[in-house]
């Protein structure tokens, strides 16, 4: 028998209301991170290359990139990430479905 993996994990915890509830609220966040990373990883730069771009450390570049939530970027520190990856921002809003 294999181990559960995450996805398993986070399928299950998803059936719980309170849960899914709090995940969805979260999910711009998540969004946000994935999408610093994989323009850093598209860019074949590491975190210690892009914090150099931008003039700052690599740990403001993982606390950046982390999932905590705890620090919400300045849309300058968005705008300077991009540009250190060879981006743009683009800065879209969408009516709610």
């Amino acid at each position: 028998m294999s181990r559960p993996t995450f996805d398993d994990f986070k399928k299950r915890a998803l059936k719980n209301p309170e849960v899914k509830e709090a995940y969805d609220e979260l999910a711009p966040e998540f969004e946000l991170r994935r999408k610093l990373i994989e323009m850093r990883l598209a860019a074949g730069l590491t975190q210690e290359e892009i914090a150099k771009r931008m003039g700052t450390k690599k740990s403001n570049i993982s606390r950046l990139e982390s999932a905590s939530g705890k620090h919400s970027p300045k849309l300058s520190t968005l705008k300077s990430y991009a540009e250190a990856a060879g981006y743009t921002l683009d800065l879209q809003f969408r009516p709610t479905p």
